[in-house]
């Protein structure tokens, strides 16, 4: 009887002890799991963050490129300094430094196709200017060829005649396109005139005519 009681006290003790010990390990968290669940979610939270972080500093950027630009096109085009007395302590629009910067735009394209023109004319007067160095080259080398050819063999009515003839037809072509109407007008037409009827090409045209025409006079 002792020894059936010893061991019953004694399963007693570790059927409490089991007890015991199922309890306590039913009470305690599920370390694992709730760690797992708590790094995903902070993982998550972070991605997101980082993600709108990205695309804030993208924007950020994107902004500061644009204003970047329109102070560039401010500081470029000097319409945007010229402003009038009642704008001056204001910022400029967007719209309006947009716009501004269409008609410098335009402008330059005017001025470019005005310089263009004048480059095209003043090649025109250097190859006319070249025309007229050769034909006095030649001139000059007729003379030191024959330094006495013609000397003293012209009169100087043959001469006179030879310049009235060049006048006269100077004259006709200028009182035909020269407007005396007010000076304005004139000062005009003349140089209209002259680039038109005095343009080298045109002057040996009219003396070689000229001097046709003494020549069938003499002969």
């Amino acid at each position: 009887p002792a020894l059936f009681m010893d061991n019953a006290r004694k399963g007693s003790i570790v059927s409490r002890a089991n007890s015991i010990g199922s309890t306590s390990a039913s009470s305690v968290p599920n370390t694992d799991d709730e760690d797992s669940d708590y790094h995903q979610e902070s993982y998550k939270e972070s991605y997101k963050d980082q993600r709108r972080r990205a695309h804030t500093q993208a924007e950020q950027k994107r902004r500061d490129a644009i204003k970047k630009g329109y102070n560039d096109l401010q500081a470029i085009v000097p319409t945007c300094e010229q402003q009038d007395f009642s704008i001056s302590s204001q910022k400029l629009s967007k719209a309006i430094v947009l716009q501004k910067t269409i008609d410098y735009i335009q402008f330059l394209h005017k001025e470019k196709k005005k310089q263009e023109e004048e480059v095209s004319t003043l090649r025109k007067d250097v190859m006319a200017l070249k025309i007229m160095k050769v034909n006095y080259e030649q001139i000059v080398k007729a003379h030191q060829d024959n330094p006495n050819e013609g000397k003293n063999q012209i009169s100087d009515e043959v001469k006179f005649n030879v310049f009235q003839g060049i006048m006269d037809s100077l004259f006709q072509s200028f009182n035909a396109s020269v407007s005396v109407t007010s000076f304005q007008e004139l000062s005009a037409c003349v140089f209209s005139w002259i680039e038109e009827h005095c343009k080298p090409q045109t002057l040996r045209d009219v003396v070689i005519g000229v001097l046709h025409k003494v020549k069938s006079q003499l002969y």
